[in-house]
């Protein structure tokens, strides 16, 4: 997104605190990307700096940052400070922006719990920590707006992949495992699991759209994804087939609020 702000002719400031979820090598590298297009990237803590300085003179805000992830080693803590708490201060700070004149919320499907096919007006039904949080945080930007008419919308997104994928995502982990020779673990019942997988440069088409049509998306929550599907079993095959090799798989026990 930021390669393609800039590309737009927008100046772009990128705020990232490095969390150690997975190798900060990783994260440098794509911060590398990140400055070689053109923007600025400053290393803060959204639940813990001052924000007021990157802020200043900004009009538009993507707030992508979270505590990504359904992993049961990951605490609740830390999905509270990282989704709820670093919200919250990214919505106080932005509130005193004169200029603001856009807040874009990155939510997730996972708010809709273990059946996302319903029509877009069912209630949310998280199953994970991590859905509960985003949902929440989603709400925190959406009630400004219904109680101060706060600039915000929201964009739902579903199953993201594509390069720069966070590496414990399912096609990383996978083609790294086959290419490796190591094992792949796989959850008890996920190969049947049926998904919109998104490739990443559709939902910055998203993204960009709404920059594009401020005047109607404000209040208002936005699914990203596309109108197919397939199974995780179904991915897993066409990887081994361009691939040309089997992974070798290492069943485990089905994965609470997947």
């Amino acid at each position: 997104m930021c390669e393609r702000l800039c590309a737009l002719g927008h100046e772009v400031v990128g705020l990232d605190c490095f969390a150690p979820y997975y190798a900060r090598a990783l994260k440098e590298l794509n911060a590398q990307d990140v400055r070689a297009a053109g923007a600025s990237l400053l290393p803060l803590d959204l639940a813990a700096d001052d924000l007021a300085v990157a802020l200043e003179g900004v009009q538009v805000i993507y707030h992508l940052a979270a505590q990504p992830g359904i992993s049961e080693q990951v605490p609740f803590k830390d999905y509270e400070r990282n989704n709820v708490q670093a919200t919250h201060r990214l919505l106080a700070a932005a509130q005193r922006l004169p200029g603001l004149a856009l807040f874009v919320n990155v939510g997730t499907s996972s708010i809709y719990g273990a059946d996302a096919t319903r029509d877009e007006t069912a209630a949310p039904e998280p199953t994970s920590h991590y859905g509960v949080t985003k949902l929440a945080a989603e709400q925190l930007a959406l009630a400004l707006y219904r109680d101060r008419g706060f600039p915000a919308c929201s964009l739902r997104l579903f199953s993201v992949y594509g390069p720069r994928e966070r590496p414990e995502k399912l096609y990383p982990k996978l083609i790294c495992a086959i290419l490796e020779g190591r094992e792949f673990p796989l959850f008890e019942g996920s190969r049947e699991h049926l998904r919109s997988f998104t490739y990443v440069g559709d939902i910055v088409d998203g993204f960009s759209a709404v920059l594009e049509r401020r005047d109607v998306v404000l209040g208002e929550i936005f699914n990203l994804g596309i109108d197919t599907a397939i199974t995780t079993g179904e991915g897993i095959d066409l990887v081994e087939e361009l691939i040309g090799q089997r992974a070798r798989m290492a069943m485990r026990p089905r994965r609470s609020g997947d």
